[in-house]
């Protein structure tokens, strides 16, 4: 299953890219800031349509879902519009495989910059088929943290105001800080040493769900903004560090 799946990742990555270069792209908003682009509903047909073979549910960004993740395919088609609408490299395909509730598998894979990041669980996360590890840096005033602004924030002055106040208070204790568009990206980024930390909020499940196991089985953690697990269903923000600064992170996010 799992050689399959990783298969039809690289054939809808052929997809990606014939989209991220194509400069007469249709693009739609779905909110003032929130972008659609025909590829998005391209590539996430196609991987349904390949997928489907192994009878598991749907949870995609450009289709209805629901809160069941028993036998599961949660899936990105383009994480990072944006950027992708924009030529800009940082997007990825995300697809996250739930089989009795439990992550098996996670895949992001950067067609552009040619990384495929994947997870097994309970065998370790991957980037091009070498092990990868989360940073071993515990100092925070070191610690390079990544971060995203909401959508919502062209809307909603309470989620404009977190993200300002958020950034007041992590910005002079950490190295620096860097947004670049894709929670799925991030998130391995944390799991592959080059981030120390990352928070965000309204994230949806299609952002986080492959990203969260590859993460975790680099050895890094990932909780809400209080240390609790994290429910991507139901938590407002995600915290995702290499583990040694997670403590800290929380103290300074709350």
């Amino acid at each position: 299953m799992f050689t399959e799946i990783k298969e039809i990742i690289l054939e809808a990555g052929e997809i990606f890219k014939e989209g991220y270069f194509n400069t007469n792209k249709h693009i739609n908003l779905k909110g003032k800031k929130d972008l659609v682009t025909e590829y998005d509903i391209k590539i996430e047909n196609f991987l349904k349509k390949k997928l489907a073979k192994f009878n598991f549910n749907f949870i995609a960004e450009e289709s209805l879902y629901f809160n069941k993740v028993s036998n599961t395919f949660i899936i990105d088609p383009i994480d990072g519009t944006t950027n992708f609408s924009h030529q800009v490299p940082h997007c990825a395909i995300s697809v996250a495989v739930y089989e009795n509730s439990h992550p098996k598998y996670a895949f992001v894979y950067n067609p552009i910059l040619e990384e495929f990041f994947y997870a097994i669980k309970g065998k370790g996360a991957y980037l091009n088929d070498k092990r990868i590890e989360v940073s071993k840096n515990e100092n925070f005033q070191r610690a390079l943290i990544a971060t995203g602004f909401p959508y919502s924030s062209a809307e909603n002055e309470d989620d404009l105001n977190w993200v300002i106040n958020k950034l007041h208070k992590i910005l002079p204790r950490c190295q620096d800080i860097r947004r670049l568009g894709s929670a799925s990206l991030d998130l391995c980024y944390v799991g592959s040493g080059k981030y120390e930390g990352y928070y965000e909020i309204n994230l949806k499940p299609w952002d986080v769900a492959a990203g969260m196991l590859i993460v975790k089985e680099a050895g890094g953690v990932v909780s809400n903004n209080v240390g609790d697990k994290y429910n991507m269903f139901e938590d407002k923000c995600i915290v995702a560090s290499n583990g040694l600064i997670h403590e800290k992170m929380i103290e300074i996010l709350e």
